[in-house]
């Protein structure tokens, strides 16, 4: 899936300021796992006219980041075609100024990249879910030269998961939320108004605990509630 010819039609940023992007000045690219994960860093980034590439797969990245020169490039571990490591792996063989965070949906670095100079910064699944925000301490260190490892992939420990029940709506709801739709969406959708679908998005976020869509959904991955 290739995002990025429709940009200007997504929504303002709604994931409580995900991305410090202050710090950026180039162009960005994004590789995300599923239509949901995309939309969603791509609707939380501050100066949305610096995104240059908004895609699901290894290949479609690869040849954006050919075409223009790119200074950040923040992408999933799984890719709907490819691997996001790997990807980060080539990306830097063709621009070694090109900065790179990984989103570790599998909350491990695999062994063949733990050590590797060109892997700057790694958050885990679960430390975006706890609520740590360390998808923007990434953002801020790679673009300040440093390396940066979320708490969990520092100490080897994935904070504690608690797993509610949720109701026959709030699964309706988090399976939407899933497929990357918003609140308009769902509202059409559910055949109702755009208002009680805020309603019903809020009520799912206070049930699961969380504070944004993005935990939300990452949240009902790793208790089994749903799949992007």
């Amino acid at each position: 899936m290739d995002l990025t010819p429709f940009l200007d039609s997504l929504e303002g940023a709604r994931l409580d300021d995900l991305l410090l992007t202050t710090c950026v000045s180039g162009r960005v690219a994004f590789a995300m796992k599923g239509r949901f994960l995309l939309r969603s860093f791509c609707e939380s980034f501050q100066d949305r006219r610096l995104i240059g590439c908004a895609v699901t797969d290894e290949a479609s990245c690869l040849e954006y980041l050919a075409k223009d020169p790119y200074e950040l490039l923040i992408c999933t571990d799984h890719l709907e075609g490819g691997n996001g490591f790997e990807l980060a792996c080539k990306a830097h063989l063709s621009n070694a100024a090109l900065k790179v965070v990984v989103l570790a949906l599998g909350d491990v670095i695999p062994a063949e990249y733990a050590e590797a100079p060109w892997l700057e910064a790694v958050v885990a699944e679960a430390d975006v879910v706890d609520d740590q925000r360390p998808l923007q301490a990434a953002v801020m260190a790679v673009m300040g030269n440093h390396v940066y490892r979320s708490p969990s992939l520092r100490s080897g420990n994935l904070p504690y998961l608690s797993c509610p029940r949720l109701t026959p709506r709030e699964y309706e709801v988090l399976d939407l939320l899933a497929s990357g739709l918003s609140d308009r969406e769902i509202a059409r959708s559910l055949v109702i108004s755009e208002a009680t679908a805020r309603t019903y998005t809020k009520r799912l976020l206070q049930t699961l605990g969380v504070n944004s869509r993005l935990q939300a959904v990452l949240k009902g991955m790793r208790c089994g509630m749903v799949q992007l």
